[in-house]
């Protein structure tokens, strides 16, 4: 029988993350995922991949800590390898503060994270894909980064927020280009309102602002059409792609009169 795919997807425990790695279950991926939960408040997420098929391996951890990361690659190598990297894991700011107050240690615990964290889990998977093609033991690797509109859309009382995610952008098209040569896409997904515990508090007054036309989509999305675009990214379908932006959004990065 032939082996399993390996998705090495962040923050699969909640949100968007578990969406995605539900997802990729039934596409019949197993999934190596990290988190910053204790193993207690991260079970029933785990459960729920596991219920949709998959083996399910979950490292506790920091995405800024480099352990950490040493720990989740040397779990997806036992596994046999990395197939597919979703980039999901971040954080929001522990306090929102307009940009002339921001904290500089905010800034460099979202920028350590976000970005930094990202970046550097990717070089590693970068290497690990790389020499799997070489050597013929991968086909069809690809890298999948979980952006956000606020790459390309200004919050000024989350300023580190919005660094952290544009940068994220850059790190795609970087990424894309130096590993085309070896057949490995690069993408970056844009989620807009999306229903997680980031925005619950604030859930009504995005209700409002759609109900009044912000989107033209007339509803707030939802973690599934996150990972339905993953699915789609991950297919393997779009062969002459790489570095595109996919913006998920309910259309609200089209510029309308």
């Amino acid at each position: 029988m032939e082996s399993k795919k390996i998705a090495v997807v962040t923050g699969a425990s909640r949100g968007i993350g578990n969406a995605v790695a539900v997802r990729l279950a039934l596409e019949g991926y197993d999934i190596v995922t990290l988190g910053s939960s204790p193993v207690e408040k991260a079970e029933q997420g785990l459960l729920k991949i596991e219920e949709a098929g998959a083996r399910v391996v979950y490292v506790q951890g920091s995405l800024s800590s480099g352990d950490a990361r040493r720990r989740l690659l040397d779990e997806a190598l036992k596994f046999g390898g990395t197939d597919l990297l979703v980039n999901n894991a971040s954080m929001a700011p522990r306090v929102r503060a307009d940009i002339l107050e921001m904290s500089p240690e905010s800034l460099d615990e979202v920028l350590n994270v976000n970005l930094v964290g990202t970046f550097l889990l990717t070089q590693a998977v970068a290497n690990i894909m790389v020499k799997q093609v070489k050597e013929g033991r991968k086909t069809n690797p690809s890298i999948i980064n979980i952006s956000s509109i606020s790459a390309d859309t200004v919050s000024v009382n989350r300023a580190e927020y919005c660094l952290s995610k544009a940068g994220t952008s850059m790190a795609t098209q970087l990424f894309a280009v130096r590993l085309a040569e070896y057949g490995i896409p690069v993408f970056e997904i844009r989620p807009g309102i999306i229903l997680t515990d980031m925005i619950a508090p604030v859930k009504e007054k995005y209700e409002k602002l759609i109900a009044d036309g912000l989107t033209p989509i007339k509803r707030i999305g939802l973690p599934e059409d996150v990972a339905n675009a993953v699915r789609v990214l991950a297919s393997g379908q779009l062969t002459y792609s790489t570095g595109q932006v996919i913006n998920v959004d309910g259309g609200l990065n089209i510029k309308r009169l």
